[in-house]
């Protein structure tokens, strides 16, 4: 069942044209995935068939009656409404009845609405529904429902966008950037949920390993044309290669068939018949064929940096705490030369603080940090790169420097690292205000590069920067000799990058993993149940008790929510089984309602404590 059809689109900003005559169709249970360069209008695209924007030329039709929610780089919103208020401010039946029910179990004495609200929850089944959508906020690490969205920050604003959307259940989710501002386990999840769920996706990310496990086909817009592969990212690099292989062919045929024809136009025939005017026609196409030339670039640099010398960097016992948020606890490391360390953990465990200790940004609490005479450190912030009104692309890389030297007494100029980042001589005296936003972070990567850092810190380097530039940046810093600092969601990313993480495990536990983010989730994976899951049961509950590291009074504590939690369990068991019997009146179904809900509260309760204790297992 065909859902959108993009028929022969086009779009132009002034003289610049982003894309023309784009044309695909989107059918039930597609999840569909759209790669191209940053600046050729991807999110241009998605706008228009959002109805966001409008195209200069052909149209998007979209099958009558059919939802379509987009998730924007930029929120839509109400500031002055509540996380659940936020929730429920759709035209879904079914979230409404949900509202409506939640609101009588807070008013208990109007029996009536209370009686209305549950038998609509009975007719639309919304109970599943219900959990659902508590489970998707609970993920996405969205607990407090009460909190105004005016006070959220913008990753917090972003995940309850995330949220909303999927709670509304639409037919076609448009995604831009999905992963941005989540952890790496809301992406697993979020991985997972896609997978799981009969859903139709169009999105626009830059996380392979996210495109690998949900797309089952990508459509990729390159140097003007649309090519659509059937299949996910894995499929999609073995049949692009075939096809560049194919175009160069092509283009190889065509040059020697130019030189041929070029003779015979410089011969320049004077009687121009039929014959020699249709011949002269096709040398013009032949040229253009044999002329085509593809911006990929191989990053091998043999780069001249400042020597390291035997101090890199240590921490020496460093402590760092923010009111109760323990960061690091007499932490101890000596970075050695050329080391590639990624940093991974949840959000809020401290990896942008740890750099900013490293840099000296922030003060330590107790302890040192001690930074070698030689080190030269390039930083790449989640800031980004503050623009004066007016530049251009070249005047900003010139302003940190004019090139990076090279062995042998070579060296790369500005312009030609721009290049090699994909900024055409041209396009590089644009005036910085025309760029997208991923060819900012581009731009911004540029000036810090430039610089001829012998210690680089990239922190989430891969937000908002395209497949293409991510390949680009990859090349680059497998060729880079200094030592490297990763802090990234971009599993494929850090697969391909570091040698070993850091994991930051939450109050002040960092975990030094020998390999990369890979061989740590395997490494996770093969730990027994009990250390890895959510201990589901008691018994695994008793086995992971055995390792932790409690004191008395917590082992005894520990041992007895095991028992609370089953009791509790037993008497929630009993209570919706009560709610069967059809001669129960209003006020005991409201009574065992009440009930339900208290017991359910104190299994959170004891649940969340079990958490707690188990976190400090070994």
């Amino acid at each position: 069942m065909n859902y959108l059809s993009v028929e022969n689109i086009s779009k132009s900003f002034g003289e610049v044209a982003l894309f023309s005559n784009v044309s695909f169709g989107i059918n039930k249970d597609q999840k569909i995935a759209f790669i191209a360069k940053n600046g050729t209008g991807k999110t241009t695209i998605l706008n228009i068939i959002a109805g966001l924007a409008s195209p200069d030329s052909g149209q998007v039709v979209s099958r009558k009656g059919i939802k379509i929610e987009y998730l924007s780089q930029e929120d839509n919103l109400d500031d002055n409404l509540t996380v659940e208020e936020t929730i429920f401010n759709s035209d879904n039946e079914t979230l409404k009845v949900i509202e409506e029910y939640e609101k009588a179990l807070h008013n208990p004495n109007d029996e009536k609405a209370y009686q209305v609200a549950f038998e609509k929850m009975e007719r639309l089944n919304a109970w599943d529904f219900e959990t659902q959508y508590k489970q998707i906020l609970s993920k996405l690490k969205l607990d407090d429902l009460t909190q105004k969205v005016s006070s959220l920050s913008g990753g917090q604003r972003k995940r309850l966008s995330l949220a909303v959307i999927l709670i509304h259940k639409s037919d076609l989710l448009i995604l831009d950037e999905p992963t941005n501002h989540l952890d790496l386990e809301m992406i697993e999840w979020l991985e997972n949920y896609f997978q799981k769920e009969k859903i139709t996706l169009l999105m626009v990310t830059h996380d392979r390993y996210f495109l690998e496990r949900v797309c089952n086909e990508i459509i990729e817009l390159d140097q003007g044309n649309l090519y659509t592969y059937k299949g996910n990212y894995s499929y999609f690099l073995e049949k692009k290669e075939e096809r560049i292989a194919i175009e160069q062919a092509s283009v190889d045929k065509a040059k020697n068939l130019f030189v041929k024809e070029l003779e015979w136009m410089r011969r320049q025939p004077k009687a121009r018949t039929t014959k020699s005017k249709s011949r002269i026609d096709d040398f013009f196409i032949i040229k253009e064929e044999a002329h085509k030339r593809r911006d990929n670039h191989k990053v091998q640099l043999e780069i001249d940096m400042e020597r390291l010398g035997s101090k890199i960097a240590e921490f020496h016992h460093v402590s760092k705490s923010f009111g109760d948020l323990k960061i690091l606890d007499k932490f101890d490391y000596v970075f050695q030369r050329n080391e590639r360390i990624g940093i991974i953990g949840k959000n809020g465990t401290g990896k942008s603080s740890f750099i900013k200790m490293l840099l000296g940004e922030i003060p330590v609490d107790s302890g040192k940090v001690v930074i070698g005479e030689t080190i030269k450190f390039g930083h790449y912030s989640q800031d980004g790169i503050v623009i004066k009104p007016g530049q251009k692309v070249i005047e900003v890389i010139k302003e940190f420097g004019e090139y990076i030297p090279l062995t042998k007494g070579r060296k790369i100029s500005a312009a030609q690292l721009l290049e090699r980042f994909m900024f055409s001589r041209s396009r590089q005296y644009d005036f910085v205000e025309k760029l997208s936003g991923g060819e900012r972070k581009r731009l911004y990567l540029c000036t810090v590069l430039i610089q001829n850092p012998n210690f680089l810190i990239l922190d989430e380097p891969t937000n908002d920067l395209d497949i293409v530039t991510l390949n680009v940046l990859e090349e680059f810093l497998l060729d880079f000799p200094g030592c490297l600092i990763v802090v990234s969601h971009d599993r494929y990313f850090m697969d391909k990058i570091v040698d070993h993480l850091f994991v930051f495990k939450g109050d002040g536990v960092i975990e030094d993993f020998p390999g990369n983010y890979t061989d740590y989730k395997v490494y996770e994976d093969s730990k027994p149940a009990e250390e890895n899951t959510v201990a589901k049961s008691v018994d695994s509950r008793s086995k992971i008790a055995s390792k932790a590291k409690l004191s008395f009074k917590e082992k005894k504590e520990f041992d007895n929510i095991e028992g609370e939690i089953e009791a509790l369990t037993m008497r929630k068991n009993d209570i919706e089984a009560k709610f069967l019997d059809t001669s129960l009146s209003v006020e005991e179904i409201n009574e065992l309602s009440i009930k339900l809900q208290e017991i359910n509260q104190k299994i959170d309760q004891k649940e969340g404590r079990w958490f707690e204790l188990s976190s400090m297992l070994e």
